[in-house]
């Protein structure tokens, strides 16, 4: 993955894997340079424990904050470079620090793919939390199931008796669970009954039966949210940009490996990437070993109730999308997201996402700015 070409940066955020990305690469490419985006936002900027990791490992840190103002202003052309409505907000700061990478370098190295080979998301922690229901005869986890329907919203326990009374079938389809059913009928015109997400899962849990719960979840992942998100999201946002991006978990070699790992060196009650994390010990700056995952944290939860409100109610109120979503319940949602307490940012990230899209490729009423193509001959 170093190559010929010897890429020169990795993005850097504050958790395990890129910081071990970056002390492996470096010991290739002494002049390794890593970056980071961060946000205008108290408690969603990685920048002082990326550049804390940075100084550890060796290697020059660079920083691109981001504003409010400057997200609504690329989102246009950020959904146009993704052909489709990719509805996940860690894409906007990948774009900036694609951006800013690309005055340096042409290639760069990420950590994609390590979450489901090894383990490294939260929610696989959930078959652990809900062994006793498997105790459980059928017909009373459905009772329960009825019973968690009457608690009222918001109430604690309310999901775990929910999600304990189904089977892995039907509670676990991918890492992106944004609606429920009773939340998209509220917004779409048409609800299809007969079309679910077991329509997108049944072949993963069928090629996996007989797994282990935990082994199932990541074969899932892999096959839907790694490829339909997290990979396209950061292939499209890096080439926009004329930058290369390699992802060194995913080799062959390493895929090899993970797949050996059992259960209980993946997940335990207290720490995900068990085994990885044990293997990094002697790698990574200690700060970090250990260290919750963010990821690319975005502020929309906060944005969408402050800056960028009225920015929001103008794509709903100007979309043409009125055959396919009821924009009055759409403008409800954003109300009732504003007014609080509880957190419906991602639902109107979903929304807001298909309307910039649909305006962009259906309408064609909105136009990016998009930069006129350079050829290196003459076509």
């Amino acid at each position: 993955h170093i190559g010929a070409d010897r890429p020169r940066v990795a993005f850097l955020a504050r958790d395990l894997i890129r910081a071990a990305i970056a002390a492996l690469a470096k010991e290739h490419n002494p002049d390794l340079i890593t970056f980071t985006t961060g946000f205008e936002r108290e408690g969603y900027s990685e920048v002082d424990v990326a550049a804390e990791s940075a100084a550890a490992i060796g290697v020059k840190h660079v920083v691109r904050t981001v504003n409010a103002e400057e997200m609504m202003e690329a989102l246009p052309l950020i959904v146009w470079y993704l052909d489709d409505p990719v509805a996940d907000p860690a894409l906007v700061p990948l774009w900036f620090i694609a951006r800013e990478a690309r005055k340096h370098v042409k290639v760069v190295l990420s950590g994609e793919g390590s979450d489901e080979l090894f383990g490294g998301y939260t929610i696989y922690r959930e078959p652990i939390s809900l062994r006793a229901f498997e105790k459980v005869p059928g017909a009373m986890r459905r009772a329960l199931g009825k019973i968690s329907q009457r608690i009222p919203e918001g109430t604690k326990g309310k999901d775990l008796l929910r999600r304990g009374s189904l089977t892995l079938e039907e509670r676990y389809y991918g890492n992106a669970r944004i609606f429920r059913d009773d939340q998209l009928r509220r917004v779409l015109r048409t609800f299809d009954d007969n079309v679910g997400h077991a329509d997108v899962t049944a072949e993963p849990y069928r090629l996996s039966e007989g797994w282990d719960p935990v082994a199932r979840m990541q074969h899932v992942d892999l096959f839907t949210w790694l490829r339909g998100d997290i990979l396209v999201k950061a292939d499209k946002m890096t080439m926009a940009n004329s930058l290369e991006l390699r992802v060194p978990f995913l080799d062959a070699e390493v895929f090899r490996v993970a797949s050996t790992i059992p259960l209980e060196q993946k997940i335990t009650k207290e720490t995900t990437k068990y085994a990885l994390r044990r293997a990094l010990a002697e790698i990574v700056p200690a700060h970090v070993l250990n260290r919750r995952k963010l990821g690319f944290p975005v502020p929309i939860r906060h944005w969408l109730r402050d800056e960028m409100y009225d920015w929001a109610r103008t794509i709903i109120t100007e979309s043409g999308t009125d055959e396919l979503l009821d924009k009055q319940a759409v403008l409800g949602l954003l109300d009732e997201h504003r007014a609080g307490p509880h957190d419906r940012s991602r639902q109107l990230w979903a929304l807001l996402v298909f309307m910039l899209w649909h305006g962009i490729f259906v309408e064609e009423r909105i136009k990016p700015e998009v930069p006129e193509p350079h050829y290196p001959v003459k076509i």
